[in-house]
């Protein structure tokens, strides 16, 4: 009885023991993913932030470059010199507004997505 007694109290104290180890790693691993995590949403919250502002100024400079290529065209007629000017100048002014929106979408796209351990 008395060995019964022993057995069942070392066996009480290594399941305890061995229960007090796994309970900080998983709170770790836990606490570990969670700032990954806001790590994350930080740097897509802060792309995004940093993009919008380029997009709007690209989505003008596209707009006014096309604009002033409309008036160029419709210059043609009456005033040609004046008009081809327009052309390639507002052609020019639209490309570099493009430009400008494609280097605010390449800053949202974030690329395949890395796996987290």
């Amino acid at each position: 009885m008395k060995g019964v007694f022993i057995i069942m109290v070392f066996l009480g104290i290594t399941c305890q023991a061995m229960g007090q180890v796994f309970i900080p790693e998983v709170q770790d691993t836990v606490q570990r993913s969670i700032v990954v995590l806001e790590k994350r949403v930080f740097e897509i919250e802060n792309n995004l932030y940093q993009s919008q502002k380029q997009l709007k100024t690209g989505i003008f400079i596209a707009t006014v470059g096309y604009t002033v290529t409309i008036i160029g065209g419709q210059l043609l007629g009456t005033q040609p010199t004046l008009g081809e000017t327009l052309l390639y100048v507002g052609g020019g002014i639209g490309i570099a507004g493009t430009i400008v929106l494609v280097k605010g979408f390449n800053k949202i796209s974030l690329g395949p997505p890395r796996k987290v351990y």
